[in-house]
């Protein structure tokens, strides 16, 4: 379970925390820590990176990077999500520390340790830090919950059986057959 620490941290803290296997975020000034991953969860973002990275590529719309990769937002919150997608117009926001700003996709495959947070504040986190779309993918329920950042301010469903997204707007349909994505996890 991510525990918070009950402290702010500042980016040059956070860059000398250990590189230990564990995960650790800073959302809203507060220290997360969760273990790594588990081989089902990394399984399966493995899987959907290379689907990602497959149709990104084909169509020359920029680049998914597979975690561990931090997310520098400001306000002090820095995150690593399982995949981020962040189009070519925008690649300035790639540097050597990270993504220095609100990548156009962020994807947290949930775990026992991670569904709370990735459900709760980092859901709220992403909304106020202007991540156009967040996917919340549910291994145990074989679901994909799609937040898109609208005038509304978010609008939100929950695809089942398949899933078609566009990664920018007005670009090219993606569509996932999520038996296909889930396959092999019984």
């Amino acid at each position: 379970m991510a525990t918070p620490s009950a402290r702010r941290w500042s980016y040059s803290e956070f860059a000398r925390l250990p590189d230990d296997g564990n995960r650790y975020e800073v959302i809203g000034g507060e220290l997360y820590v969760t273990p790594a991953p588990g081989t089902r969860h990394q399984l399966l973002v493995t899987r959907l990176g290379h689907i990602l990275s497959g149709f990104v590529e084909e169509h020359r719309l920029g680049w998914v990077i597979v975690s561990p990769v931090d997310v520098l937002f400001a306000e002090g919150d820095y995150v690593e999500p399982d995949l981020v997608f962040v189009r070519r117009e925008r690649k300035g926001i790639i540097s050597d520390r990270g993504i220095e700003a609100a990548p156009d996709l962020v994807v947290e495959v949930l775990s026992e340790s991670t569904s709370k947070t990735d459900r709760g504040v980092k859901r709220e986190r992403y909304t106020h830090f202007g991540v156009p779309q967040y996917w919340i993918v549910d291994p145990e329920e074989r679901t994909v919950e799609i937040y898109q950042l609208t005038q509304d301010p978010v609008r939100s469903s929950v695809a089942r059986e398949t899933m078609t997204a566009h990664l920018i707007p007005g670009g090219p349909a993606l569509t996932i057959d999520l038996a296909e994505l889930f396959k092999g996890f019984d």
